[in-house]
């Protein structure tokens, strides 16, 4: 699992970055998520990586 934060703007960004923010579920600064750690997460989440803040989680502590 991945706990996925939004932590710079999406103001000024490309469409396309925004597309795949709010394809992740982020929608406002600071809003986190967790999602399946698959390939297709992983390629989203690294397209944007410059305004996320990523960590690993196990199904424990979620």
């Amino acid at each position: 699992m991945l706990k996925i934060t939004l932590v710079k703007s999406m103001i000024g960004r490309p469409e396309k970055h925004r597309k795949v923010l709010r394809g992740m579920g982020l929608t406002k600064m600071n809003r986190t998520v967790i999602l399946q750690d698959t390939p297709s997460i992983r390629g989203m989440a690294n397209a944007v990586s410059h305004l996320l803040k990523i960590e690993e989680v196990n199904d424990a502590t979620s």
